[in-house]
C-alpha cells in the first residue's frame, strides 16, 4: 500500500505542476499502476480542484489541518491499508520517518482558586 500512496503523490505532483509541463507517458504509466476505485475518488476530487492526496504531518492533515485519529495513523504506519481523511475526504499519506504517536499535546488542568468565604465578625 506504501507504494501505491507513494504513485498516487507522484501522480498528485505531475498534475500540479506550475509548468503543466508533465509527460504524458509518465502520468498514464502512474495511472495504470493505481487501481480503478482510488484513480474513480482521486479523479472525482481532481475535477473539482482539489488535491486528492494530503501528506500527515504530525497527525493533522495538511489539507483540512483536522487532526487524524490514532487508528488510522497506526493503519497507515503499518501500510495495511489506504485511509481518508474523515473531514475532506482526501487520501492520506504518511512520509517514511513521520513520528505516529506521543505527539497529541496534552491539556493542562486549571488550577483554582480558593473560594472567598465571609468571615463572621463578632
Amino acid at each position: 500500500m506504501i507504494k501505491l500512496m507513494e504513485n498516487l503523490l507522484a501522480l498528485q505532483e505531475l498534475q500540479w505542476r506550475k509548468g503543466k509541463g508533465a509527460h504524458e507517458g509518465d502520468v498514464e504509466a502512474l495511472r495504470k499502476g493505481i487501481p480503478g476505485p482510488i484513480l474513480d475518488h482521486y479523479d472525482r476530487l481532481q475535477v473539482r480542484g482539489k488535491k486528492g492526496v494530503a501528506i500527515l504531518r504530525n497527525g493533522v492533515c495538511t489539507e483540512c489541518h483536522m487532526r487524524v485519529p490514532i487508528g488510522t495513523l497506526v493503519t497507515l504506519a503499518r501500510g495495511q491499508d489506504v485511509q481518508l481523511c474523515g473531514n475532506c475526504g482526501r487520501y492520506l499519506f504518511l512520509p517514511a520517518g513521520e513520528p505516529v504517536g506521543g505527539s497529541v499535546p496534552t491539556a493542562t488542568p486549571r488550577s483554582r482558586k480558593a473560594k472567598k468565604t465571609a468571615v463572621p465578625t463578632t
